[in-house]
Parts: structure tokens; C-alpha cells; sequence
């Protein structure tokens, strides 16, 4: 589903405009963002958790030039949907 579609979707099943679904959506996952970005963690019940985990720094390989390299230590998002979610979508 695109987020155009997710927008549609929003603004008939609320039955609001398509602007303001928008603005929702939009407002929604900035604050997303900015709160995964400081380090914190988001929780919706009967949906799941948002966090950021660390990945370590490795060694890896270039494909083409067989040269050994160093991989920095990285920080991604992480999601984790409860139960009730994963039952849901089987």
C-alpha cells in the first residue's frame, strides 16, 4: 500500500479529507522519527514497538576488488509486533 493509498484509506474509514488524513499521517511518523532519532522507544499497544538497536562494527568484502573493509558501527530502527498482530495477518 502506497501512502497514497494509506491516505484514502484514512480519510474514508474517519471520514475526514484527504488533507487532513495527510497531515495526520505525515505529523505521525515526523514524530516518529524525532523520537527514534533521540533514543527513545515507541509502544503501541495491540500493534508493537519501535526501537533502535546497534550494530556492531565488522570487517567485510568488496565484491569486486576482493579488498578487505572496516564497517562502522550503525544504528537502525527496529520493529516488533505484538501477538495479537502477527495472529492477525496469518
Amino acid at each position: 500500500m502506497t501512502k497514497a493509498e494509506f491516505v484514502d484509506k484514512l480519510a474514508e474509514k474517519g471520514k475526514i479529507t484527504k488533507k487532513l488524513a495527510t497531515e495526520a499521517i505525515d505529523l505521525i511518523f515526523d514524530t516518529m522519527a524525532e523520537g527514534l532519532a533521540a533514543g527513545e522507544e515507541i509502544s503501541i499497544p495491540g500493534f508493537g514497538k519501535f526501537s533502535i538497536i546497534t550494530r556492531k562494527a565488522r570487517s567485510g568484502l568488496n565484491p569486486h576488488t576482493k579488498e578487505k573493509l572496516n564497517i562502522p558501527e550503525t544504528k537502525a530502527p527496529k520493529f516488533s509486533a505484538v501477538k495479537s498482530l502477527k495472529e492477525s495477518i496469518k
